[in-house]
């Protein structure tokens, strides 16, 4: 027998839903006021730069610490370049890995598979740089960078992306690598998205004559697509913010002389790990905060441009139905 009224039950009950709630409303508000106190501290750290050189700075390509003339062009085109390349390489490859593994692979392969795609993410970022730096960038450069220059060199647009030295080293190298570093994430995001979707909504598909591409057009990427955009997003996200294996095969030169995809160039990251150790108060230090609190800035207009790719996406399927 329970002796316990059934009033006190719903008091204790009730308190425990208080709690509950207050202490996850804490943690919402807590994350919240870390984001702003780093806006703000990004914000006055480099308030003496954003005085000195106002809005000039994202479109000054100079970089000269003696002479405190301090511009961050190159190291923007740098981030987003090498984000974009990584970004061209990994997404039709992560799709193709969880298609793979939830539509077409043999269930004893789908386990061992799946490991070894996510351990690639386990590997740390100093690692692919060592390894892009001794061993992928003289790859790069003999099989890669030399020949697509013999073949496009008299072309006028791929000419001039194709130029520069190649050495394997530079904007292109840096981009391959982060797209080798995010493709564990946004694969590992789109197979278990892609797992989710009703067994019954596949097989009344193939049921219907359609084939294994069709099912995954028709039926699977509309049923997951916010999750695929999520996992598209994440590794965007890891590529903007990634710093040790840029800075090994970037080429950390702070200038802009081509828009070739073999020239050396710099990320604001890599800018960063380089420099913010050695700069003293003043412009330069205020200057690298600035650039961190650009790199703020673009991490949140990728977030809110996603949230309103979702938002349209959710209406057009709203208006079909």
């Amino acid at each position: 027998m329970n002796n316990i009224p059934p009033t006190r039950k719903a008091r204790s009950g009730a308190g425990t839903d208080l709690l509950f709630a207050i202490l996850t409303k804490g943690a919402a508000l807590l994350t919240l006021g870390l984001l702003f106190a780093i806006m703000v501290s990004l914000l006055f750290g480099a308030w003496p730069a954003i005085k000195e050189f106002g809005l000039g700075f994202l479109t000054t390509a100079q970089w000269d610490p003696v002479q405190e003339k301090f511009g961050g062009l190159v190291m923007i085109y740098g981030t987003l370049i090498t984000s974009l390349i990584a970004l061209v390489i990994a997404v039709p490859v992560s799709f193709g890995i969880a298609i793979f593994l939830t539509e077409l692979s043999p269930s004893w392969l789908k386990r061992p598979l799946g490991t070894a795609i996510e351990l690639l993410a386990a590997i740390p970022s100093i690692v692919y740089g060592m390894w892009g730096l001794l061993v992928f960038a003289p790859i790069l450069s003999t099989y890669v960078q030399q020949p697509l220059q013999s073949w496009f060199a008299d072309w006028p647009l791929l000419g001039t992306l194709f130029s520069g030295p190649p050495v394997g080293i530079g904007i292109l190298s840096a981009g391959i690598i982060l797209a080798i570093m995010i493709i564990p994430y946004i694969a590992a995001v789109m197979r278990d998205v892609f797992e989710v979707t009703p067994a019954l909504l596949k097989e009344s598909a193939y049921g219907l004559g359609a084939t294994t591409w069709e099912v995954v057009y028709k039926v699977v990427l509309p049923y997951t697509k916010t999750g695929v955009i999520g996992g598209i997003m994440l590794g965007l996200g890891r590529a903007l913010g990634e710093t040790m294996a840029v800075t090994f095969v970037i080429g950390n030169m702070n200038q802009l002389n081509s828009l070739s995809l073999f020239e050396a160039a710099n990320s604001i990251t890599s800018t960063l790990a380089n420099e913010f150790a050695e700069a003293g108060p003043g412009l330069h230090q205020a200057s690298l905060l600035y650039l961190g609190l650009v790199l703020f800035f673009i991490t949140f207009v990728v977030l809110a441009l996603s949230k309103v790719l979702l938002s349209q996406l959710s209406k057009s399927e709203g208006a079909k139905t």
